[in-house]
């Protein structure tokens, strides 16, 4: 086992598409203001950064301009951080009021070569890919496993590695067919999300659940989703999994007080990390671990 292996690997998730302004006035939107969270994230020890992009009045965008500009100002500034763009917009269901067979306002159903165009535009070196049927909130979010298969053999036909997004064991169950038909490499990476109010909750008992449902050979981490989100980097650490935090999940740093930004989160979560015995990956320790080769970026 190399050095880098035995390394923690910290993801920033910057800014989702649910948080809103008015839950936190610093929510980053503009690509400027995401682009500068991710950096300051970098500098705190985050190796991944995932993101979404919105509006700048704070509305979810799917723009492939606005994912350019956002890794075109990261790159600029010297940060080699992996960036990890979303495919999550585009799966939402309404059902209309008057007949729930009818689309109702807030859908966002769409064919899966358009979640994926921008990753078709711009080749990051890694995007999610959601592998959820469930509700969230008022909305159905439905990721049919056809769509799943064409968006991961796109993904993978220009060379992005897709990191598999697991809110419940049906998700899981479906990862592996996807392995084993061949469309997700064995080797997969895989975030398994705690805390979704109709997913997986945020537990011990859960998490090793989720693990040992897991196949063998992929690169897993676990996030909580809010108040759960410490405890969680505690937990996945502890049972040698990677760690993820960021505004998309959490905007508190403590009960009661709202974060300054992403930077500080990641500071608590490498702080956490390194308090319980573990190292930070580096951005190449962090490609080496995930199979995408040490290949700086930086200009």
């Amino acid at each position: 086992m190399s050095s880098a292996a035995k390394k923690t690997i910290l993801t920033v998730a910057v800014t989702g598409n649910i948080t809103k302004l008015e839950q936190h006035p610093g929510l980053p939107c503009t690509p400027r203001q995401i682009a500068k969270e991710v950096v300051a994230s970098a500098r705190a020890g985050a190796a991944i950064a995932h993101i979404h992009v919105r509006h700048p009045d704070g509305r979810p965008s799917m723009e492939v301009e606005h994912y350019r500009e956002v890794m075109d100002r990261v790159r600029d500034s010297g940060c080699d951080i992996i960036i990890n763009l979303t495919t999550g917009p585009g799966q939402r269901y309404v059902p209309g009021l008057e007949d729930p067979a009818i689309a109702g306002p807030g859908t966002t159903l769409m064919l899966p070569e358009r979640r994926v165009e921008h990753i078709l535009e711009l080749r990051p070196e890694v995007c999610t890919l959601d592998l959820n049927t469930m509700w969230s909130g008022d909305s159905a979010v439905i990721n049919a496993p056809a769509s799943v298969a064409r968006m991961a053999e796109l993904i993978r036909s220009v060379g992005t590695r897709a990191e598999l997004e697991l809110f419940d064991s049906g998700d899981i169950h479906l990862a592996s067919s996807l392995i084993r038909s061949g469309a997700i490499p064995e080797d997969c990476m895989v975030q398994i999300v705690l805390g979704s109010r109709w997913g997986f909750d945020s537990s011990a008992r859960t998490l090793l659940y989720a693990l040992g449902m897991l196949p063998t050979n992929v690169a897993w981490a676990a996030f909580g989703i809010g108040r759960h989100s410490f405890p969680i980097v505690a937990q996945s650490f502890l049972l040698g999994g990677h760690v993820r935090v960021g505004m998309e999940d959490n905007i508190y740093v403590a009960k009661g007080e709202l974060t300054r930004g992403n930077e500080e989160l990641v500071e608590k979560a490498a702080r956490i990390v390194r308090e319980l015995g573990g190292q930070l990956a580096s951005p190449d320790e962090a490609r080496e671990i995930i199979g995408l080769g040490v290949v700086s970026t930086a200009n």
